[in-house]
Parts: C-alpha cells; structure tokens; sequence
C-alpha cells in the first residue's frame, strides 16, 4: 500500500506533502533529518493527513498533483485548516 502524506513542523510551521509505503519509517526519518526535504533537527514533523493507494502509479499521480497544482494543494490545506497547527498568537 502507498501513502500520500502531509506533515507540519510544530515549530516552523512548514508543511511538506510525500509519498511512501511505509508511513510510520517515513515520518522517523523526517524527524530524524533523513529527509533531503525535511532536515532540520529543530521541531518535530507530525503527521496532519494521509491518503492510502493499492497503486504506486496512482499514489505517484496524486502527489505530483498535490504538489504542483495549487488548486489541489489548497483544496487539502482548506479540508484540513482543523488540522493544522496553530499559527503562534502574537503578543504586543
């Protein structure tokens, strides 16, 4: 099976969109900076969505159009906002 994931920093607040077979492996290597995309040490990565494929090539075209298509992305984002971590209160 193949997973389409998103992740968010708790502390930066970044938010990176991948694919795998293996969920719980990936989301250890992005927090170990294992990840060429995800590797800061600082914060943690914590899983905010997953979609499950039987296909690669199908989970392949999901996540190209996750990432390239803003459309897409902002959909997920939208679906999620409940999700997401909080942006940081400013205080004065």
């Amino acid at each position: 099976m193949w997973h389409i994931y998103l992740i968010q920093n708790d502390i930066t607040l970044e938010k990176y969109i991948g694919i795998t077979n293996n969920l719980d492996r990936r989301i250890n290597e992005h927090n170990k900076g294992q990840s060429k995309a995800t590797n800061r040490l600082d914060g943690t990565w914590i899983l905010i969505y997953a979609e499950l494929y039987r296909s690669k090539e199908d989970a392949i075209l999901r996540e190209r159009k996750m990432k390239l298509y803003g459309k897409s992305k902002q959909e997920l984002f939208k679906r999620c906002s409940k999700s997401l971590l909080p942006q940081p209160s400013h205080i004065p």
